[in-house]
């Protein structure tokens, strides 16, 4: 078994915010959406089931935590919740919070049209209001 790193995928299309229970919580760098991520911290973890009891208790408090959080986000009207992992195997779930007029509604945002990168001082900005947000 080795030790738990995030995926160098999820660490190039995002940014660190914090440490939860069990979980990184990451933002996408992709400023067309808020959208997080949560990558639990448990080496080797690829499915749901490969998390005991506890952790999935604890994955599922956090996911509860951030989705709440998105939902009072400005314009948010519904939330976009995944776990995929066809590309990036490691356990990450997603959390996207949508609207009607939001680029790929109503469809999802994977394989919607480019990234939009937030310039440097607007990610730094974003990264530091999420992290205030999740105290």
């Amino acid at each position: 078994m080795s030790a738990f790193a995030p995926d160098p995928r999820l660490q190039a299309d995002s940014v660190f915010i914090a440490d939860g229970p069990l979980s990184q919580v990451r933002l996408m760098n992709d400023r067309r959406f808020p959208w997080l991520l949560l990558v639990p911290r448990v080496a080797d973890a690829v499915e749901w089931i490969d998390l005991d009891g506890g952790q999935q208790r604890l994955l599922l408090a956090e996911i509860n935590r951030v989705s709440a959080l998105l939902r009072n986000e400005p314009g948010v009207r519904k939330l976009n919740l995944g776990a995929l992992g066809n590309i990036v195997r490691q356990l990450h779930i997603h959390l996207i919070g949508r609207h009607e007029r939001d680029p790929a509604w109503p469809g999802p945002v994977w394989g919607n049209g480019k990234a939009q990168v937030y310039e440097t001082d607007a990610l730094s900005a974003r990264t530091e209001y999420w992290r205030q947000r999740l105290r």
